[in-house]
């Protein structure tokens, strides 16, 4: 499994950038998966349901499971939120896993940076920064990408995988850092 970030401030398009992505990279007929970094509570359960009233009762996992799709919701019950590292060993086989957020972790990342609106590029503190995708001409020392241009992000995302041959750092050896 190969893994791509995708970086930035709040409301840079990071969500937008990620999804059109994994988009892309699946029409190439690649396996992707995705880890979503939130930093606010997250449930995607409703107060009410039987998979809610299991968690309720003292659950630690459930998995709410149907003819679609399947989800485990794990509960931290106090324990410190999951490493990068631990939840890529939970996905199941792919080719590629796109990462949004988790900006302190040394992956490979993608800095989505707008010229309006945004902060200070987080590249200038990120040496795990190896590309921007920007609405400008950043004065980035690596490859600058045009936001809007998914194709090229993809093609530099699927170039750089192909020269690379070192391992990341997450605890996978099956997993590659581009």
């Amino acid at each position: 499994m190969n893994v791509i970030g995708i970086v930035g401030w709040k409301n840079s398009g990071k969500t937008t950038l990620a999804s059109a992505v994994i988009r892309e990279l699946s029409s190439r007929g690649f396996t992707v998966n995705s880890i979503k970094h939130a930093h606010h509570m997250v449930d995607v359960d409703q107060p009410g349901t039987d998979s809610y009233k299991h968690r309720d009762a003292g659950a630690r996992e459930v998995i709410l499971a149907g003819g679609q799709r399947f989800a485990i919701m794990h509960e931290l019950r106090g324990a410190k939120e999951p490493t990068l590292d631990a939840l890529l060993a939970r996905l199941g086989p792919c080719d590629w896993v796109v990462v949004e957020g988790f900006k302190t972790h040394s992956h490979p990342k993608i800095e989505v940076h707008r010229r309006e609106g945004s902060r200070s590029p987080l590249y200038k503190e990120d040496a795990n920064i190896v590309a921007v995708a920007a609405d400008y001409a950043a004065e980035f020392s690596g490859p600058v990408l045009d936001v809007n241009d998914v194709p090229a992000i993809a093609d530099f995302i699927l170039n750089r995988e192909k020269s690379s041959s070192v391992l990341s750092n997450t605890k996978l050896s099956e997993t590659k850092k581009l």
